[in-house]
């Protein structure tokens, strides 16, 4: 029974000894530590390290006749210019000296002569009565008195159904001095031919003179409503109201005018 067991256990386990994989680690270190040493004798002996050197700094050279190139160079320079090839060069030693002409006028060589005036000869003829002269254009003085176009007040095409309008005289004042445009407003009647609502649909442009138009509206009613064969009892009717504006409406400066005049 043991013998089994034993072949067993062999084929299980490998119990030979681990001296063989010693060996090799200690052999991979060592050729690891000896390749480091050699590959950092290569990089740090045999190859120098690298030195920057700065570049070299600018220089100038200036051409001054001091030295015998700079000298040469100069007359090279003075026997090219182009300028100096196509002007007329004075000699160092020649003197010009230019002439001082003096001036003489023209009127004193030579006299011009004068033409005598004519001999003056009186008119003796009697002078007209009437000379000739821009025929005068009567003018009209008297100017036609400016027509005044009323404002005026229309109602919708429903508005004949409530009967006849008791409207109260139009008496407007503008607040600015642009003419206004037609103002529009939606208004609702009740049964007793009274205003209940009205809205501005269309504004003139002023707003003073909206305002104005709108308290007229308020005031403004229908009195024989309540005998037309159309009874309102719960509805409303609604219609529109156009005011075109005429030149009867006051200025703002006569009304400023006429509030500073009053007691």
């Amino acid at each position: 029974m043991t013998q089994p067991a034993t072949a067993e256990f062999s084929s299980l386990f490998d119990w030979s000894p681990a001296r063989g994989r010693k060996l090799a680690l200690v052999s991979f270190i060592s050729g690891s530590a000896l390749l480091h040493a050699l590959c950092f004798y290569v990089f740090q002996i045999i190859y120098p390290p690298t030195v920057t050197l700065p570049p070299p700094p600018a220089r100038v050279n200036i051409i001054t006749p001091a030295s015998e190139e700079g000298r040469l160079l100069l007359q090279w320079i003075e026997a090219e210019d182009p300028a100096l090839s196509s002007t007329t060069q004075r000699p160092a030693d020649a003197t010009l000296s230019l002439p001082m002409p003096e001036h003489i006028p023209s009127y004193l060589s030579r006299r011009p002569a004068l033409r005598e005036p004519t001999p003056s000869q009186p008119d003796l003829h009697v002078p007209s009565s009437h000379p000739p002269a821009p025929v005068p254009r009567p003018r009209n003085l008297k100017t036609s008195p400016a027509r005044i176009v009323p404002t005026k007040l229309t109602f919708g095409p429903e508005a004949p159904q409530l009967g006849q309008a008791n409207i109260p005289p139009l008496r407007f004042t503008a607040s600015i001095k642009e003419p206004p445009q037609s103002t529009e407003f939606r208004v609702a009647f009740g049964a007793r031919g009274d205003v209940r609502y009205c809205f501005l649909e269309r504004s003139s442009g002023d707003a003073a003179l909206d305002k104005q138009a709108r308290n007229f509206l308020l005031l403004a009613r229908f009195l024989a409503a309540e005998d037309r064969e159309l009874k309102i009892v719960s509805a409303l009717f609604w219609t529109t109201a156009i005011f075109e504006w005429g030149n009867d409406i006051a200025a703002p400066a006569t009304a400023a005018s006429a509030g500073s005049s009053a007691p």
